[in-house]
């Protein structure tokens, strides 16, 4: 059967679909951290300290708070309150219509709740562009940071905030930082921990059931986050089957071999092509020729 025709109908056949969300599925977006949409953003810090990315700018060790916050600020402002400048997240929406679903992801840009996903089907496992925590922390709490990010961002200049803007936890007066996974530090505030006990709470009540797992644009990076724990349920629940969607690294273990499908093609045309199909069998008319192609 043609690849994209063989999701469409497991897609139609499952009771639940988990959905593991990386970094490619954001990539398909539009959302790219290098190339020219660094250079727009970012081509001070690049002339100056001389990284051709945004993540290397993130790591870098600035000599100042308002220089660091200047840069995390833009960074903020374009990756997490701006619009992703394709449609991605919004054709994998239309494609769960109707559907009992669940999102896990490593992503940290929001792009699921700006698409208009459920934030009750959502567990961010890594974090938060959009929160703040105390940098120690010396508590558990998380903070939306929205009207600071959008200040430090309009107001700086030669990259560097205002000392006033920089934001500092309300409790210690330490510097806060970013809600993200790097280290020993990050916090798993109250939200984190009732999203986890929603997407194991989903995951029991839909045991025995013919579940779909879907992983799109997930790497290597975190594998234990996602793909090793879908491999393994696809493995031990006999009615699930696996279909890995990511342009040059799908793919799937032989001991699931015969319930998977791996699509190495672009997220972003997947998705359409998907649509299509399916908009095609509703309609009755015949898929154009070429419109269902893909690997497998």
């Amino acid at each position: 059967m043609d690849a994209i025709a063989e999701l469409c109908e497991k897609m139609k056949q499952a009771e639940a679909v988990i959905v593991g969300a990386g970094a490619g599925l954001s990539a398909s977006a539009g959302f790219s951290y290098r190339g020219e949409r660094f250079r727009q953003y970012f081509w001070d810090f690049a002339e100056k300290y001389h990284f051709d990315d945004m993540y290397s700018g993130g790591f870098y060790p600035y000599d100042t708070l308002e220089e660091y916050w200047a840069y995390w600020s833009r960074y903020v402002w374009i990756n997490r309150y701006m619009d992703a400048p394709k449609p991605v997240y919004q054709k994998l929406l239309e494609l769960l219509r109707d559907k009992e679903y669940f999102v896990l992801t490593t992503n940290v840009d929001h792009q699921f709740q700006t698409a208009g996903f459920e934030r009750q089907r959502l567990f961010y496992t890594q974090g938060d562009y959009g929160l703040f925590q105390c940098s120690k922390p010396c508590h558990r709490k998380t903070y939306d940071n929205e009207e600071t990010i959008r200040r430090m961002f309009e107001q700086q200049k030669d990259m560097l905030v205002p000392t006033e803007l920089i934001p500092r936890c309300p409790v210690c007066g330490r510097p806060m930082s970013m809600n993200l996974r790097a280290d020993q530090t990050f916090v798993e505030d109250q939200g984190w921990h009732l999203a986890a006990e929603r997407y194991a709470l989903f995951l029991q009540r839909h045991q025995n059931r013919r579940l779909l797992f879907l992983e799109l644009g997930t790497g290597y990076n975190t594998p234990g986050i996602i793909k090793y724990p879908f491999w393994q349920m696809t493995q031990q629940e006999p009615g699930a089957f696996y279909i890995c969607v990511n342009n040059t690294e799908a793919f799937a273990p032989k001991d699931i071999g015969g319930r998977s499908l791996c699509i190495d093609r672009d997220i972003g045309e997947v998705l359409e092509r998907a649509l299509a199909w399916n908009m095609q069998v509703y309609t009755g008319t015949k898929p154009e020729k070429g419109a269902g192609n893909g690997s497998g």
